[in-house]
This record gives C-alpha cells, sequence and structure tokens, in this order.
C-alpha cells in the first residue's frame, strides 16, 4: 500500500464499545456544550475588526494546536487511488470477503423488512428503471445509481444482522458494500477491484470516528454511525471509479461537507431512522461526493491538514479523545477489519450473550413451566431491559424464544408482536434484565458484552448459566466456517440451498471473478 508519513502520534487509543456511549450519558455531553456556549459568547464580544472567519472562533480554552504535519490528505488518497493495485495483506482480503458475504446475507434475508421496504420505495419514487442506474441488493428493482446505493444499504441494515465495528460506532457493511457493488454494475470492475474498494471502505469507515475522537463526537452531538460510512462509502466509491490521488484530495472534502447524523437514532423504535443513520444517509452522501468529484467539482484539497479545516476543527480539537493521526496509523500494516465483528443473532451487538444463553437453556424450559429468567449483564442494562425497540429489549427476545423454540430474523423485529401479542407480554412480566457490576472491565480493556442467565422452571428447578462472550466479537472472531454457516443459515430459505451455496462459493473466490457486478445477479430475487 501507499508509504505513510513517519511522523504519527503515539497517544493511546481507548477500544470503546457501543454501550461505553451509552455509560458517558448527559454530563459529558452538558459539559462540552457548556464549553462551547461560553468560548462563543468571548468571540462574541471582540468581534470589531475581524473577518466572518475569525469572528466565529471561540477565545482559546486550553484546546490543542491544529495538525498540519502529518499528511493526512495526502497519505489517505494516495492509499485510495492504490488500493486496486497495491500489495494487500492476504489475511485483510480473506477478512474482506467473509464481510462482503456476511454483507450479501444480510440483504437477502432483509429485503423485506419494514425499513428496507421504505429505502426500496424510496428510491423507486425517485428514478424507476433509470438507464443510468443499478439495482438494489437482493431486488430486481433497478432505479438511479445514488439512490440503488441508498437503496442497497437500507436493504442491508433492515435489520440488526449485519456487521459493526464496536471500537468506532459504526456499522460498515450496509454502505460500503452497496456503493462497490451498485458501481460494479454501473460502471463495470471485476471481483478484485470491488474486494479492494471494500477493503479501503472499511478503512475509512473505521478509522475516521476514532481520529475525530469516539468520544468527542458523542460529546457533541454527532453520530459516528453515520459519519463512518459517509468517509468509508466515498473511498469505496473513489476506487471503484478509479480516481486519482489529487481527484480523492477533493472527494474527502466533500465527505467531509455532507459528513452528518445525530445520537437522536437512540429515540428511534421502529428501526427508520436508526436504519436511515446508521446506513442510508451515509452510503448516498458518501457515493455524492466521489461522482460529484468524477463530474469536475473542485474544492479544499487539504481538508485534514489544513489548520482551517475539518479535521482541526475546534470542536473536534476540545474532545480529549481527538487523535488525527489515526487515519494513517500503520495503514501499510493494519487494518480495521479485525475490528469488526459479526452479529450470530438478529438482534443488537450488546443482547447477543444474553440472547444466547436463553437459546442453550430452551431444553430446560417451556412457556407453560417457566417461572421466572433473569438475565445480568453489564452497562446499560436498562436500555436492553426497557426498550421500545423489539430486537433491543431482552424480554421481549427471551418470551418469543420461550414461545417459538427458536429466535429468527422476522420474529426478532415484530413490532406488531412486541405491541400486542398477550401471550408475549404474560411471559415478559416473568423476565428481568440486571445489573452484573462484577461483569464490568476497566475502560481501555477487552470487552466481551458477558451475561449471566438465572432461570427457576416449575419442573426443572434452578439453572445458572454463564456466557462469556459469542463469536462473533473482535475478541472472539467467528471463522471463515462460521461465517459462511451463518450465510447459508440466511441465503438458504430465500434463495435456496444450491443456490446459497454457489453465491457463497463465488463470493469467498471472488478474485478470480471477471464481473463483480454477477454478485448483484445472484442474490437478486
Amino acid at each position: 500500500m501507499t508509504k505513510q508519513t513517519d511522523a504519527v502520534s503515539d497517544k493511546t487509543r481507548e477500544n470503546l464499545t457501543r454501550r461505553d456511549a451509552f455509560k458517558m450519558g448527559i454530563i459529558g455531553g452538558s459539559m462540552s456544550l457548556a464549553a462551547c456556549a461560553s468560548a462563543q459568547g468571548s468571540a462574541a464580544q471582540e468581534t470589531s475588526g475581524k473577518t466572518e472567519a475569525e469572528a466565529a472562533k471561540p477565545e482559546p480554552v486550553s484546546i490543542p494546536e491544529p495538525t498540519t504535519d502529518l499528511n493526512l490528505t495526502g497519505t489517505i488518497s494516495e492509499y485510495i487511488a492504490n488500493i486496486r493495485t497495491a500489495k494487500v495483506d492476504p489475511e485483510f482480503l480473506e477478512l474482506g470477503k467473509r464481510h462482503i458475504l456476511d454483507t450479501l446475507a444480510a440483504a437477502v434475508s432483509c429485503k423485506d423488512l419494514p425499513p428496507a421496504m421504505l429505502g426500496r420505495q424510496y428510491a423507486l419514487m425517485k428514478s424507476r428503471d433509470a438507464s443510468n442506474g443499478a439495482t438494489m441488493l437482493a431486488t430486481k428493482e433497478r432505479v438511479g445509481l445514488v439512490d440503488a446505493v441508498y437503496g442497497s444499504s437500507m436493504i442491508v441494515h433492515g435489520s440488526e444482522i449485519n456487521d459493526f465495528i464496536p471500537s468506532a460506532f459504526v456499522q460498515p457493511g450496509p454502505a460500503v458494500v452497496g456503493a462497490a457493488l451498485a458501481l460494479a454494475e454501473n460502471r463495470g470492475g471485476t471481483g478484485s477491484d470491488v474486494l479492494r474498494a471494500v477493503i479501503a471502505g472499511y478503512e475509512l469507515c473505521g478509522r475516521m470516528p476514532k481520529a475525530l475522537g469516539v468520544r468527542t463526537l458523542y460529546s457533541l452531538g454527532i453520530a459516528n454511525h453515520s459519519v463512518g460510512p459517509c468517509f468509508g462509502a466515498a473511498a469505496t466509491s473513489a476506487s471503484m471509479l478509479g480516481l486519482t490521488a489529487d481527484q480523492i484530495r477533493i472527494v474527502m472534502s466533500y465527505a467531509c461537507q455532507q459528513a452528518s447524523g445525530s445520537w437522536q437514532w437512540l429515540l428511534d423504535n421502529d428501526h427508520v431512522e436508526k436504519t436511515f443513520v446508521f446506513a442510508g444517509v451515509g452510503a448516498r452522501n458518501g457515493v455524492e461526493a466521489a461522482l460529484l468529484v468524477e463530474t469536475g467539482y473542485t474544492g479544499v484539497n487539504d481538508c485534514f491538514d489544513n489548520a482551517d479545516g475539518y479535521m482541526n476543527h475546534w470542536m473536534f480539537r476540545q474532545g480529549a479523545d481527538h487523535n488525527p493521526a489515526y487515519l494513517i496509523e500503520d495503514l501499510d500494516s493494519r487494518s480495521e477489519l479485525p475490528h469488526t465483528a459479526y452479529k450470530r443473532y438478529p438482534v443488537g451487538g450488546p443482547t447477543q450473550p444474553a440472547v444466547q444463553g436463553v437459546l442453550q437453556l430452551l431444553p430446560k424450559t417451556s412457556p407453560e413451566t417457566v417461572e421466572s429468567i433473569v438475565m445480568e449483564m453489564p452497562g446499560r442494562w436498562d436500555a436492553f431491559r426497557n426498550a421500545e425497540m423489539p430486537a433491543l429489549n431482552l424480554r421481549y427476545l427471551a418470551s418469543i424464544i420461550l414461545i417459538d423454540g427458536r429466535l429468527d430474523l422476522v420474529a426478532a423485529q415484530d413490532r406488531e408482536r412486541f405491541n400486542n401479542d398477550a401471550e408475549v407480554h404474560a411471559l415478559m412480566k416473568k423476565m428481568d434484565v440486571v445489573h452484573a457490576p462484577d461483569l464490568e472491565v476497566e475502560e481501555g480493556e477487552t470487552r466481551t458484552e458477558p451475561a449471566r442467565i438465572k432461570l427457576k422452571d416449575s419442573k426443572t428447578g434452578e439453572h445458572n448459566l454463564f456466557v462469556p462472550f459469542v463469536r462473533g466479537f473482535p475478541s472472539h472472531p467467528m471463522t471463515r466456517q462460521d461465517v459462511m454457516d451463518k450465510a447459508m443459515e440466511l441465503m438458504g430459505p430465500v434463495l435456496g440451498s444450491d443456490r446459497a451455496k454457489s453465491v457463497i462459493d463465488t463470493t469467498m473466490a471472488m478474485e478470480s471473478l471477471d464481473r463483480g457486478a454477477d454478485l448483484v445477479s445472484m442474490i437478486a430475487s
């Protein structure tokens, strides 16, 4: 890959999970907002004789100086421009294929869920049957190019089953893979081109929130979940379009202009606004950034290095974990892919161990004989006890597991059942989620999101089960076979076993695929 600058920071980076963001609470956000308000007030009193840009800057409040000497923009742009032919660690190529497969399986299994259907309907309304377009993943519906990327990303995140980077609070697959395959169909490109563009997209998706500061973004109310995919989709699109390093400098600038999203997605109960934030908006804005520059748009060519540019804005620099050097640190030898997790079950990441525990205890109980199930977990246990989103509510999930004898993707998202099923509601009264302080780990330590399950059954007695982790987290990654088994489980019922196996085999050997877009038609139904 490209040679990076040696002037990188040794600042310690913390391995954060989505749950850490919940733990930060309103206090940190209020302190940041108070500091901003105070600084802005001071600046407003001394605007006389200053330019508009100067007047907009706050007075100094112990904010570090801008980082201007690392050649961040040039290095990352060269990396993206050269990724198609660069030497890439075979491990990263292997992981890239696994995550592409995981994303395709999510698309196939989620395409008819409400958030996916809304994404499809919106895209069809805008540009149905567009001549200069592409096909939305897992469908035969052709729309305009940007709408295809948007619709595909909404489809992939239609449920809680696609991959995620817990240390960055992003879910890269929907935006990055959606952009790569839409452009492969629209503009051409081999399987190798798609794979390498996806790898570049995952790097930007994971690195940008960490460079800006994971804690910093949260304190500002800016959703990492949409910022990362915007830059990820922009990088992937630039690679697929074959843009030069000089052009990609401008692509990054237009991604800066469009990076957006609010943490108010936490208030969304229907998984629709959440899907838009986690997938749709970043995918759309990222591909737009690349297409604008391909058309000839010009702009700021040093957005990550300029003292007055995006990366160096004072609102980011005031954050304790703002670390611009992370954007290019060890770019030749390290990847965000090993930090990317798989979801074994179609539920939120922190709920996975508790769900696995209930599934393991199924033979010991039944809806008729269960007296109580108590699920103990670290972190914001109450968020998953009382969640208004079905796939995040552990009491609901445990209840339907007992009733159905399993957990499937549709049931986990079923709002009608969540709201109105009397049998479910009766069982939910016997379920509880409580805090387990002894399962907490120190900040910076590897998190596995463990859970402890305590079952009381009138027939079989009491049972205790500890689930230290669910395979799929970066600390305990899925194997190649695990990923293929999950893909078969998700795609088989929709495509049939033979066709699903063909998709799996083709994806896992996609370097030899002459047309990357063949994967699009293979999963269409």
